[in-house]
């Protein structure tokens, strides 16, 4: 295995890499997500569409507990670029439905190294790599996303993250999140995110600086599409789009928010005290 490094020649080898999962879109995580986010729709049944988002409760990397590293993330494998950071983040990410997986699929994702980039801000050096996945059925594609994720140093001592913009007050519908620990573990488990941030609140605040337990930026995503579903009027969401901008915390209520713009959505979650904490976009078809 490479060495880390943050040496963009190196990185930028690993463009175009890929790997291939296999899994059938089995009713059981579908009824459990249903459970979780409480969304007020008809529970999912065999043969019915997937919403969307919830295929990440399934293509999952089962990683050993010994190859996990002191945060919970699984060590670098062969297939991410082995960037010399050790903070990782989920930054955002676009989807693309060409026609929704159904439960009872058998399916395949197909996961490639779309782009690897550098730069420097505010809280010093960051590397981004973006993540192509193609999922297909048989031989037909039917969505496309891409995950954008972005590598940062540990936390200086005293560091303070910058303060994020003031969300909008202009939604057509809002609703109130209240998260909890048990809620968040449901989670995790059901993804099998083993990133400690999200149920350790004594590593999330002495070693991270958290204020409390983070909710997972694909959480807050999930619950952002459904609330769009819940107003689109019957119309099928095509694209999503989000982009995070600071933690959730469970430490109090945030809000999801959304108002219609012609054949789309605006949505956009705020935490404590009106902070933007995530933005997206739902295109309808």
């Amino acid at each position: 295995m490479t060495e880390p490094t943050l040496d963009i020649d190196i990185l930028s080898g690993w463009i175009g890499r890929s790997e291939t999962r296999d899994d059938v879109i089995d009713l059981g995580p579908a009824k459990r997500m249903h459970a979780l986010l409480g969304l007020g729709m008809a529970a999912p049944t065999d043969g019915g569409a997937l919403p969307p988002l919830w295929h990440w409760a399934y293509f999952l990397e089962t990683v050993p507990h010994a190859e996990l590293g002191p945060d919970g993330h699984a060590r670098p494998t062969d297939f991410m670029p082995p960037v010399a950071l050790p903070r990782r983040m989920w930054a955002g990410g676009r989807l693309e439905i060409n026609s929704a997986l159904q439960i009872g699929d058998a399916a395949r994702c197909v996961s490639s190294i779309a782009n690897v980039s550098r730069k420097s801000g505010r809280s010093g050096e960051l590397c981004f790599v973006t993540v192509r996945f193609e999922f297909f059925v048989g031989d037909k594609l039917r969505v496309i996303e891409e995950h954008d994720i972005v590598y940062r140093a540990e936390a200086a001592p005293g560091e303070t993250a910058p303060v994020p913009p003031t969300a909008p007050e202009n939604a057509d519908w809002s609703e109130q999140i209240d998260s909890d620990p048990v809620q968040l573990f449901c989670y995790s488990a059901l993804t099998y995110n083993t990133h400690r941030i999200h149920y350790d609140r004594k590593y999330c605040m002495e070693v991270e600086g958290y204020e409390g337990l983070v909710v997972h930026g694909p959480l807050t995503s999930t619950r952002l599409v459904g609330l769009a579903m819940k107003h689109a009027d019957g119309a099928i969401i095509k694209r999503f789009d989000f982009r995070a901008l600071s933690p959730i915390f469970d430490t109090a209520p945030h809000h999801i928010n959304a108002r219609r713009n012609g054949n789309a959505l605006e949505l956009w979650a705020s935490g404590a005290g009106g902070a933007l904490a995530m933005t997206a976009t739902a295109e309808l078809g």
